[in-house]
This record gives structure tokens, sequence and C-alpha cells, in this order.
């Protein structure tokens, strides 16, 4: 271990300890997740951001929510910091046979790696249960919405319920967004759920995780929106005294101009 490694484990020790933080050690697993699943996306966001300096210090907040946790579990006597590396070192061993003498042939590409993982975490999941399991167990309820619907087609596609190209999935797309125009108010709700579904299952026959391309969409939309913005005060307006052609007109400019 690390001496630093070492002083951030004995850190967040005195932190719980009897007489350390009151904060931190009224804390329990449930309480700490909301900040664990934050600064997950403050990664993300540093990534994005090609900020190096910021990804070092967003991985040292996400590294702090692990020991945070383990140090929890290690004071109720149900593992510590070191077992969760350990298990971590023994499913990466388990799920890459071919580089660790464990069996198997070697992947030929990046795909066929990514299917013997899903392969064996599939295997994983029905070793460990007593009776046959769905191929939706174990996909978080707590992911974003969009990834779910992503994650949840893909083991649909496991068991052979897929569309066997992506232009089906682009029909499809195209169904649901005919069934919003036509449905009742009433029903929209239920209908622009299928139309999300259907987009995200689209982008899963396409290659692209539906998460990241709404992200960089999102993304692209706000850094538009900010240049009308600019666009409208530059001709002594806000955007919001324009009508809506005179915004369109400032949209499609900004456009042209990337």
């Amino acid at each position: 271990m690390s001496a630093a490694l070492g002083e951030l484990l004995a850190i967040m020790a005195r932190l719980r300890a009897p007489d350390g933080c009151a904060w931190d050690r009224e804390q329990t697993f449930k309480s700490v997740a909301p900040y664990t699943i934050e600064e997950a996306y403050e990664v993300a966001a540093a990534i994005e951001s090609g900020d190096v300096q910021q990804l070092r210090d967003e991985l040292g907040d996400l590294l702090l929510q692990v020991v945070f946790h383990a140090q929890i579990a290690s004071e109720a006597g149900q593992f510590n910091f070191d077992a969760v590396a350990a298990s971590i070192s023994t499913k990466l061993v388990r799920r890459h046979p071919h580089l660790f003498g464990t069996g198997g042939a070697a992947p030929r590409s990046s795909a066929e790696q990514s299917k013997m993982w899903e392969d064996i975490k599939a295997a994983e999941r029905r070793a460990g249960a007593a009776a046959p399991q769905s191929q939706m167990h174990g996909v978080p309820q707590a992911l974003p919405a969009l990834m779910r619907a992503g994650k949840l087609s893909r083991r649909a596609a496991r068991a052979g319920f897929d569309f066997e190209f992506a232009a089906q999935a682009s029909d499809k797309v195209a169904e649901e967004l005919a069934e919003v125009r036509a449905t009742s108010a009433d029903q929209v709700f239920e209908e622009i759920g299928d139309l999300l579904f259907a987009a995200a299952n689209l982008a899963r026959k396409l290659t692209i995780d539906p998460e990241q391309a709404l992200r960089a969409a999102n993304a692209k939309f706000e850094r538009r929106f900010r240049a009308m913005e600019a666009l409208a005060l530059g001709s002594g307006h806000t955007l919001e005294q324009l009508d809506l052609e005179a915004q369109e007109r400032l949209w499609q400019q900004v456009k042209r101009g990337e």
C-alpha cells in the first residue's frame, strides 16, 4: 500500500472515531450514496472539460467515497478497504481469462472482449442464483433512466429479443413518434417514454452510448443558446425581447458559424 493511500485510510478512520467529526460519524451507506453518485458525475464533467488537474481532484473525491463506504463496513465487521480491492482484482482476473492464464481463447477485437466480459458476467449471475433469473436481474434501479434503458435493451438482446438491423430499430423510433403525435393528452406521458426507450435501443444498435450522446447534445444546445444570447445582446436586445422568428435566425447563424 502506498503512503498516500495509507494516510487517506487513517484520516477516514480518525474522522469516524468516537471523538472524531460529528458529521462523518453519523453517516451511513444510504446517506453517503447520493454524494457517491454526485462525485462520479463530477469525474465525468472533468473528463469532458479536458482539465487534467480537475480530473485528478475529482478522482480523489470519488476515491474518498469508496474509502468512506469501506470504513463504515469495517466498523460493522462486514468488510474493509483491502477486501474491496481484493474483490475487484479477483473479478478482473476472472473476466480476462486469456490474459491471466485461467483459460479461454484471446479475443481478437474490443467488441469480442466486451462480449466475453458480458458472457462471463451472465455466467456469474447464473452461478450465484438458487433458481433461474431474469435477464433483467441486477440492472440497478438507481441508474439514470436513459442509461438504464440501454442496459435493459442489451440484456433483452442477449436473449435474442432484438432487431436484426439498426434500420428496424430506426423504424421503431418512427412508429413511436407517430404514436406520440396521434395519442390523447392523458396517454402522451407513456408514449413519450416509449419513444425515448426506442431511441435508446436505436443508439445501442448503432453502438452508441445513449447517455453520452444525450450529454453531448445537451452541451451543444447550451453552447448554441449561450451564443444566441450573446448575439442578441450585441444587437442591443435580450433574447427574450425577440420574437421566435428572430430567435430562429440567430440559431441558424450560430449553427453556420460552428
